[in-house]
């Protein structure tokens, strides 16, 4: 009784949970890593890296260094319409597309110092590993297609007819429009720009019949209807009692965002969602029915899945090669086996529904009639960021505004990278990424701190050298200073209690912290005053401090590694260690060591870096795009912006002066059919009245009217001008219709 009544206390409860979420992850646990599939349409940005890829490999590292069986597992996300926009933009095929940019991403996670190429621990299969996957893999699409098979087996999956935005081509095909590629004005707040199925100015969803003057992103001169399709749907209105529940378990876990964004979800009332769309690029479906023939799985429902199939891949075609008696099904101790696992996802923020309802819900629709011990596990936490914005803007692939991992990495140090990102990792808000800050960030923290403390105790210790010789080879470490030691030790468990909560610049702060005070400690003990004495009691006074110094090196080796593991593994050759740091357990860091004889060369572990070199060098690649120069000074814009520009030919009918405004002419130009338009031009320097009565120009068609000088202007003619008073219309070199659309 005393018990229950303990635990309906609301205080107490939180403590339990929090206790028993921490104190879960013994040693011999069945860790996995999740983090969300970067999209291959192109090269991975900062945003990509501080929302989802580092702080996965931060936590993979942290993991391995508590002794725990830990496997991660991601993997590039390769299907969908904006593989095969890209596909018919640059003649190449969707799988020549996601094959080149497969290649840049996992060469830049492992350039930036992530774990994907340790396919098998280095401890044995029974230890985990990791695999960076791909959802074009022919595993996956068979393994994808079996849970279709089973959902639609127990009756999670039906077949319905619904209607979706298409384009009607000049030829008469029809190609139907993903929702991301329709936009209109909102049903709910007018804004424009609203997608097919939902407004980001306000947030409301709705059906695609109730977006008021849709357009074709793709195409926009192409009209664009709703026409009905069949797709198979995810009954996921069957499962929201379910997912209810499991959402009520993680509310100790989750951070603020996740639980109001999946509560957001949960209030509205699951609907079934499509699972299906008419594409052909992408996991084909294994139902019999002819109809299903030319559709392909929903992007959204195949990626999420590869958690589990690139788990079930790792385990058939890597583990089960380590070594003899491991078999292939070694995969499922990361999946089955109830209280022994830990599942730690990562993501940003826009993934959360993914990761907290839809992933979930299948899992929950698998494990439906299955007994206790042989269904999946559910995620025990969702650890997503907010986002990193660039300038105060969201980083973006399509819009080109990012800065790039693979061009970043060819300039600058991947730690000075990992250290920036970690330290403003948008954990519990939006954070901005600014060249000024980064460079502030590393020259005055990471090397004025870090870096100066490993350069001072190594350079002393090298003073106080005899030929070579390791003069604190045999001394003893912190235990001569319980003050410094205490302060590292509280640091060290500080810094675990921010791990197991995913609380990563908190836990790298207080492991600077260590540097910091190591600084301090040098300072009060100034060693470098007695280092050429020859009063032994002296020499003393300088050896013993350094000796300290070197053991807090030993450990700062040690804790650093999951963040900085270049930096850490040098330090961890110029203090003469075997082996690697990254192979050792945070539990005993504290240990003294194996000191060398004789010292080993050292040399500072990063490089200073200058403001005003790096915003010319990146101003200068700012005048890049991603195939070759373009003119200093033009933005560069994607395709999708540009298309969206409706241009055509129109015949100019009539010319009369503004009456407000001595450079301006007031044109009416025929746009076919009997349609015109009134335009307001500034040629009245450039152009007589006659020189234009009758010709035909370029009129941009979709601009929104606005008034000038009193004159509402409903468009705007194309010319000319080249800076030094010559200006010239633009016009077609012959007879053309008016109305025709310029391409």
């Amino acid at each position: 009784m005393h018990v229950v009544a303990l635990l309906r206390s609301p205080g107490l409860a939180h403590l339990l949970n929090m206790w028993l979420f921490e104190t879960s992850l013994v040693d011999d646990q069945h860790v996995a890593i999740f983090m969300a599939w970067p999209y291959a349409n192109g090269p991975l940005h900062l945003g990509h890296i501080a929302g989802n890829c580092l702080p996965a490999d931060i936590q993979y590292k942290y993991e391995r260094m508590r002794g725990r069986r830990v496997l991660m597992l991601s993997g590039s996300d390769e299907h969908g319409t904006p593989i095969t926009v890209t596909a018919d933009e640059t003649g190449k095929t969707p799988q020549e597309i996601v094959d080149e940019n497969h290649e840049i991403i996992l060469d830049s996670l492992l350039k930036m110092g992530c774990s994907w190429g340790e396919n098998v621990d280095s401890r044995g299969a029974d230890y985990g590993g990791a695999l960076y996957g791909r959802t074009s893999d022919p595993r996956h699409h068979e393994l994808v297609q079996g849970v279709i098979l089973e959902l639609h087996e127990k009756g999670f999956l039906e077949r319905k007819t619904m209607e979706q935005f298409c384009s009607i081509r000049e030829n008469g095909t029809i190609q139907f429009l993903p929702d991301r590629y329709v936009h209109g004005k909102c049903p709910r707040c007018s804004s424009d720009g609203a997608r097919g199925d939902q407004c980001d100015s306000c947030g409301s969803t709705y059906e695609a019949e109730e977006l008021i003057e849709p357009v074709s992103k793709l195409n926009p001169e192409d009209p664009v209807e709703i026409r009905e399709t069949d797709h198979l749907f995810f009954r996921l209105d069957l499962l929201q009692e379910d997912l209810e529940h499991h959402a009520s378990e993680r509310q100790r876990v989750w951070k603020p965002n996740v639980r109001s964004m999946t509560k957001n979800w949960l209030d509205m009332g699951l609907r079934p969602r499509a699972v299906t769309r008419d594409i052909e690029w992408g996991v084909s479906i294994p139902l019999d029915d002819d109809v299903w023939a030319s559709k392909r799985v929903y992007v959204w429902f195949d990626a999420v899945q590869g958690y589990l199939t690139c788990a079930r891949i790792w385990g058939e075609q890597h583990a089960n090669m380590s070594a003899e008696g491991t078999t292939k099904d070694i995969w499922k101790k990361w999946w089955i086996g109830g209280n022994s696992l830990k599942h730690v996802y990562f993501m940003g923020k826009d993934n959360i529904p993914f990761h907290t309802i839809i992933w979930p819900a299948i899992l929950l629709a698998l494990n439906t009639g299955k007994e206790e011990k042989e269904k999946w596990h559910l995620e025990d936490n969702v650890a997503s960021n907010e986002y990193l914005m660039l300038s105060g803007d969201q980083f973006s692939t399509s819009r080109k505004h990012a800065v790039w991992l693979p061009t970043f990495l060819e300039r600058y140090d991947p730690d000075s990278l990992r250290y920036h990102l970690t330290i403003n990792m948008p954990e519990l808000h939006d954070t901005d990424f600014r060249w000024d800050e980064f460079v502030e960030r590393i020259n005055s923290e990471l090397i004025g701190n870090y870096g100066n403390y490993v350069n001072r105790v190594l350079s002393l210790v090298k003073r106080a050298s005899i030929d070579g010789k390791n003069p604190i080879a045999r001394l003893p470490g912190l235990e001569e200073y319980p003050d410094f030691k205490n302060f590292i030790e509280k640091k060290i468990k500080g810094a675990m209690d921010s791990m197991e909560r995913q609380r990563f610049k908190e836990a790298l702060r207080k492991i600077m912290d260590i540097s910091q005070e190591g600084n301090g400690f040098l300072q009060r003990a100034e060693p470098w005053k007695y280092l050429r004495s020859e009063d032994p009691d002296e020499i003393q006074k300088a050896l013993l401090p350094l000796s300290a110094a070197w053991h807090s090196l030993r450990i700062l080796s040690i804790l650093t590694y999951p963040y900085m593991p270049f930096q850490s593994e040098r330090l961890w050759e110029m203090i003469g260690e075997p082996g690697n740091p990254g192979d050792l357990l945070w539990d005993d860091a504290m240990d003294s060591g194996e000191r060398p004889s004789q010292l080993p060369e050292s040399s500072p572990l990063f490089t200073r870096l200058d403001l005003e070199s790096i915003l010319s060098l990146e101003e200068s690649t700012d005048t890049m795009n991603n195939e070759g120069t373009h003119i200093e000074g033009v933005t560069i814009v994607d395709f999708e912006t540009f298309a969206s520009v409706d241009l055509r030919i129109g015949k100019v009918m009539s010319v009369d002066d503004h009456p407000n405004a001595d450079r301006l002419y007031v044109v009416k130009i025929s746009e076919g059919d009997g349609q015109e338009r009134t335009v307001c031009a500034g040629l009245k320097d450039h152009y007589t009245r006659d020189n234009l009565n009758g010709s035909l120009v370029v009129f941009v068609a979709n601009l929104a009217p606005r008034k000038i000088r009193g004159v509402m202007s409903d468009g705007m003619l194309l010319a000319a001008d080249d800076g030094a008073g010559s200006v010239r219309l633009l016009r077609p070199d012959g007879d053309i219709a008016p109305g025709s659309n310029v391409r």
